[in-house]
């Protein structure tokens, strides 16, 4: 008995763009992280919709697309802003004062990690660990590895992001 492919979440062409490239993948659950880039690339973040959708589509556990689409730091389930900040909280960055750059980066940008500003023009992210200990403690502005900063020095790279009030 062959599998009833799943209808489309929407008629928003970028379904078509995913649906295209899990049909080149023959549909496996080997595709699921490439289709979940795809998702995020398509969309900017992975919601709840698109999930359900992909676990579908790929005939796997929603809680294995889930637990893939939260375990790896690429991958966000909340809409983001039009500029992100990440802040490696790996276990050099952590010992050497992250911790103190999330909290000016809170006080400055008035949000917590994990949220983004009202004008949604900066989120707050963090990250188990980006890879770059040797230039701890790191911050990811935009996608740029920033190392060996303090807080005041992160704050000023935010400065052209957010206007403090």
């Amino acid at each position: 008995m062959k599998a009833v492919k799943p209808a489309l979440p929407s008629q928003d062409k970028r379904w078509k763009i995913i649906d295209a490239k899990m049909r080149k993948l023959g549909y496996q659950s080997h595709a699921l992280i490439e289709t979940l880039h795809a998702v995020q690339e398509s969309f900017g973040y992975l919601d709840e919709a698109a999930l359900k959708w992909v676990a579908k589509s790929l005939r796997v556990p929603p809680s294995k697309v889930y637990g893939v689409a939260t375990f790896y730091n690429f991958f966000t389930l909340k809409p983001q802003g039009a500029h992100t900040c990440v802040v490696c909280l790996g276990t050099a960055c952590y010992v050497k004062g992250a911790a103190h750059i999330i909290e000016a980066i809170e006080a400055f940008a008035k949000i917590k990690q994990g949220e983004t500003t009202p004008d949604k023009q900066l989120s707050l992210l963090t990250a188990r660990c980006i890879g770059a200990c040797g230039i701890a403690p790191t911050v990811v502005f935009d996608g740029a590895v920033a190392g060996r900063l303090t807080p005041d020095q992160a704050i000023e790279k935010l400065k052209g992001y957010v206007h403090a009030s």
